[in-house]
């Protein structure tokens, strides 16, 4: 019997306040000189140590983490969390979970590359791993997943023969239903889980919140963790907008947060918009596809675009530079017909090219044609320099080029995405358009041309376009982006929005504070003026706040928040002079309030609105949206006031809720009710209870009961907010740019 080698341990301390210290073992040490670049090696480490110390440490026997990684879009996110997987394996985490993406083509990919980057094909490693891609529950599976469990049940068991169970699984309703079916037949009780969530914004969050209901990928999701009784969930996205601004008690609401710094390598939206205007190109308004705007002939910007990619190309060739890929990326719409005709327009230009090269030198078509790719060298030489080969060294390698391009159409009109086979070629022109937006990697991508718009102006989605992002430092001065305006726009400005909620989230990070209590006071930030500029578009927080109170629907919540709420209302309360408000000398006494008519808005935000929660989804997203909106109100009057009515007086009122908490009716209605001519004229109900012309706030002081007249959350603080018409059209959060 061979000897079993000794892994080499090296503990760390966790860095952000982590709970618990991960050791860098065997496993961690082997991927990282495996796989990693030697330059960042020592960030991937460090950055997995605070990661997985933030998480629930592997010797507990129950509990749950949800924490956001956030990097830039092409950053090496993955290189990232293969990192924190390795490094589970060595802190006897027993199963790493990854739910790799929305298509098949995006989960196979990360299963392969996990497979290869982690040596699972390695036969001279040990075998410290057990790989399933979309696991059922069959015997087979149970068996194989069981007798791995055992093996770090045995205390006999050797550290390098225990294997890690490491399953792959699409983030789609069926795939993870049928692994929470499996895990349902195991004992977990005890062991230590690693949950990944690649591009955690997508697909993951619950998409039918405003019908208060959930999504099926979400609700599986919610089992998937209930069935795991110990375990860490990592949200990886490069766009955490949405993550960050969910319900703060949702499930996947993140606890913590790590901000990923990418390599020296790496170009991203700064340099593309920023420091280097040569590099993108607008598409002028006559050459966007649109309905009103058919193309029937390829645009000059298209011709142009790839006239600099095959320069590029042929320069690579001069320069012996062919090693790995070179790719332009063209994605005119999200309709499959344009790909089609683009397809097209490309297949036969490129074939044109090859057959005037083949002309005679004095050919005028053939001269004509490499007088427009003397054009597009000059352009590439603004931005590359010296180290272009001069245009006849270009042209002597051209021929050649144009033979090392592969076309491809990239979608799903036939089923399923097809896999590009990059081996095959050097050169690569891929024509697509959703199936390459997200966690797509186009390998040595350096010309997009890209006519389509916006949309909606989601800027998350927007962001997420953005392949050409990604570590081409060596190559940067080859890249070019064609866009239309409206989208080059909406990149300028997501610039400043990314570097700003990163530099939050940093500081976030850094002293060690839990995300969840950070969340609504992002709201609040000043710095985050592209997003309360509307550049930042969330269809959720679309909410009409003129003239309406904004109120929760959903009031029963946990004691603790209850207390909590309460603490913030009496407070708030106690440290201001109430009087009783001017009504009809016959109202009853519940109909009598007292009011605080100049309370700073700022104070009331800082002490009141900002940190009392809500718990009902559509009432988080009403809050939410009132929250902007009233941060817009301090940005342009920071002296403004509001109005703060004590309902009844502060006494205690009664109200019913349903079986799921809401309220049967918060207001007090108008009397009298009858005669009609005199209704409301001694109460005009509480809708009325406010001051038209500023921000008004009403604190209810309830018990409430259920349906059988049972208290069920007595001492319980309700707020409503009214914004007033002046405010309202001012502020109003618009959908688009």
């Amino acid at each position: 019997m061979t000897d079993t080698p000794t892994a080499t341990i090296t503990p760390r301390e966790p860095s952000g306040n982590g709970s618990w210290t991960p050791a860098v073992g065997q496993e961690t040490m082997d991927f990282l000189d495996r796989s990693a670049p030697d330059e960042s090696r020592d960030s991937l480490e460090e950055n997995a140590i605070s990661i997985l110390s933030k998480g629930v440490s592997p010797e507990e026997i129950e509990g749950s983490q949800t924490g956001l990684v956030v990097g830039y879009v092409q950053s090496g996110k993955t290189m990232s969390f293969e990192t924190v997987t390795a490094l589970a394996r060595d802190n006897r985490f027993q199963i790493v979970i990854v739910i790799a993406g929305v298509t098949t083509n995006l989960l196979n990919q990360s299963t392969e590359r996990l497979a290869k980057d982690l040596g699972l094909s390695d036969p001279s490693r040990p075998r410290r791993w057990v790989q399933l891609a979309n696991p059922v529950n069959n015997d087979e599976s149970v068996q194989l997943i069981s007798s791995a469990l055992d093996d770090w049940r045995d205390p006999n068991t050797p550290d390098d023969l225990r294997r890690t169970v490491l399953i792959t699984v699409l983030k789609q309703h069926q795939r993870l239903g049928h692994l929470t079916s499996l895990l349902e037949h195991l004992e977990l009780r005890g062991v230590s889980v690693l949950i990944v969530d690649d591009e955690a914004d997508q697909a993951s969050l619950n998409n039918e919140t405003s019908q208060d209901s959930e999504s099926t990928t979400y609700a599986r999701l919610m089992e998937l963790r209930s069935a795991i009784p110990l375990h860490t969930y990592l949200q990886y996205t490069a766009t955490p907008q949405a993550p960050l601004l969910i319900n703060i008690i949702d499930s996947l609401s993140p606890n913590f947060v790590e901000v990923l710094e990418p390599g020296s390598a790496y170009v991203g939206g700064h340099h593309f918009f920023k420091e280097n205007p040569h590099h993108i190109v607008c598409i002028p308004p006559e050459e966007v596809p649109t309905n009103r705007n058919p193309l029937v002939d390829p645009p000059p910007t298209l011709l142009d675009a790839l006239r600099v990619f095959i320069v590029g190309i042929a320069a690579a060739f001069e320069r012996r530079e062919h090693g790995g890929n070179r790719s332009m990326l063209v994605h005119p719409s999200y309709l499959t017909a344009q790909h089609k005709d683009f397809y097209n327009w490309i297949r036969d230009i490129v074939a044109d090219w090859k057959s005037c090269l083949d002309q005679s030198q004095n050919d005028p078509d053939r001269q004509e044609m490499l007088e427009a790719f003397r054009a597009a060298h000059s352009e590439l030489r603004l931005t590359v320099g010296d180290d272009l080969p001069d245009f006849d060294q270009v042209v002597s390698t051209l021929r050649y080029a144009l033979n090392q391009i592969q076309i491809m159409e990239v979608n799903a009109t036939r089923g399923k995405t097809p896999k590009v086979e990059w081996q095959n070629a050097f050169g690569w022109i891929l024509v697509g358009g959703a199936a390459m937006d997200r966690g797509f990697t186009i390998e040595g991508l350096t010309v997009t041309y890209m006519p389509r718009g916006i949309g909606v102006g989601n800027a998350d989605t927007v962001q997420q376009r953005a392949r050409f992002f990604g570590y081409k430092r060596g190559y940067f001065g080859y890249c070019r982006v064609y866009l239309e305006d409206g989208t080059r726009a909406a990149f300028e400005g997501y610039v400043d929005h990314e570097e700003d909620i990163r530099g939050q989230l940093q500081a976030v990070q850094q002293a060690g504070q839990p995300l969840n209590h950070w969340k609504r006071a992002f709201v609040m930030s000043s710095a985050l003026r592209p997003c309360r500029d509307s550049v930042l578009d969330f269809d959720y927080m679309h909410v009409p706040l003129s003239e309406r109170w904004i109120a929760p629907r959903f009031v029963v919540a946990t004691p603790e928040i209850t207390a909590e709420n309460r603490t913030h209302a009496e407070q708030l309360l106690e440290a201001h002079i109430f009087e009783v408000d001017s009504g009809h000398p016959d109202r009853t006494d519940v109909q009598r309030h007292t009011i605080s008519s100049d309370v700073p808005l700022q104070t009331v935000m800082d002490q009141l609105l900002v940190p009392f929660r809500v718990t009902g989804a559509t009432d988080s997203q009403r809050n939410t949206a009132l929250l902007l909106q009233l941060r817009k109100v301090l940005e342009q009057s920071p002296d403004e006031t509001c109005a703060v009515y004590q309902m009844s007086g502060g006494q205690k009122r009664l109200r019913t809720v349903g079986v799921d908490g809401e309220i049967k009716n918060l207001y007090q209605g108008e009397a009298p009710v009858r005669p009609v001519s005199q209704r409301g004229s001694i109460y005009p109900g509480d809708r009325n209870i406010r001051l038209r012309d500023k921000v008004t706030v009403q604190v209810h002081y309830l018990d409430l009961r259920d349906e059988e007249g049972k208290i069920v959350s007595p001492d319980t603080y309700v707020l409503a907010v009214y914004l007033p018409q002046r405010l309202a059209e001012s502020y109003v959060v618009q959908q688009g740019q």
